[in-house]
């Protein structure tokens, strides 16, 4: 070596320390920004393989989260259609008890129509439910004769969806026979026993109508039951995402972020580095000077 401090057109030893300095601090500069911004990878540079699979990853995580904000969307809609068809429900049996009171041949004419009067309106309630049980302007009970089918994105897949039929509700589409005739019910004569006139309901139409409500009110039960059977399946799936929304964070995490205790150790062995080599370069630079004592 001593030959190479002798030919002073060159430095070879400070060129080396120079460019093991700047490595170092190319190095120490790396850990600075993962210390700072908390992720190991920072760019495509730092690990490509890494960037593409954490961004994957990523992508998921996104995509499964908006995924269980829609289930809880969804869980939401079921609960004003449950909310609706339970409305109908409590009036149903309203009706059911004031026919089997009309039923009983004790009673006269008028107190009859009167009961007619009060079915009349509780019918034409469950109308005003239907065409009033709605979700972000959409009305959830369509007109008779049609159901109304939702379709909710519930998975990060295109494929991953969750269809709910919501079952049509008027007085005409409720029962498994037809639904609910008004007229074979009360009557066409509607009124007011104030102004007596009253619905012309008698104890044969009251008879047959307590068959029809008895099937009305199986077939309310049994779309309430679908209800809840839905909104179970929902909430399971809200589970399944959120485990899901976990495990992959935590592989991402694993990929992309930063091992604080790891690079603060890198950093502190960086330092060291960078102080003898700047140590080493001072002292390369200065080897030459020995060549000056050649000429005293």
């Amino acid at each position: 070596m001593f030959g190479d401090i002798t030919r002073v057109g060159a430095n070879f030893n400070a060129m080396e320390s120079l460019f093991n300095l700047k490595r170092v601090n190319g190095e120490i500069g790396q850990v600075q920004s993962r210390l700072s911004s908390g992720k190991r990878i920072n760019s495509a540079e730092d690990d490509t393989s890494g960037y593409a699979l954490s961004k994957h990853l990523q992508s998921r995580v996104n995509g499964l989260t908006q995924a269980l904000d829609n289930v809880s969307t969804a869980k939401n809609v079921l609960n004003i259609a449950e909310g609706g068809y339970q409305s109908q429900m409590s009036i149903l049996q309203q009706i059911k008890e004031s026919l089997t009171q009309a039923a009983d041949g004790a009673l006269s004419t008028e107190q009859r129509g009167a009961i007619g009067d009060r079915i009349h309106s509780l019918l034409t309630e469950i109308d005003d439910i239907k065409s009033q049980t709605k979700y972000n302007g959409y009305t959830l009970f369509t007109d008779s004769g049609s159901d109304r089918t939702m379709t909710f994105q519930v998975g990060e897949e295109n494929t991953d969806t969750f269809a709910v039929t919501f079952n049509s509700s008027g007085r005409n589409d409720i029962g498994e026979t037809g639904g609910i005739d008004i007229d074979s019910i009360v009557g066409s004569n509607t009124g007011s026993a104030a102004s007596g006139d009253w619905a012309a309901l008698d104890q044969t139409e009251a008879t047959a109508g307590i068959l029809t409500l008895d099937s009305a009110i199986k077939s309310m039960a049994k779309t309430i039951q679908q209800m809840g059977d839905d909104q179970a399946r929902l909430t399971s799936k809200e589970e399944s995402l959120s485990l899901g929304i976990s495990n992959t964070e935590a592989t991402r995490s694993r990929i992309e972020d930063a091992d604080f205790a790891k690079e603060q150790m890198t950093m502190m062995k960086l330092q060291i580095l960078q102080q003898t080599s700047i140590s080493a370069f001072t002292q390369s630079n200065s080897a030459p000077q020995v060549v000056l004592s050649l000429f005293r």
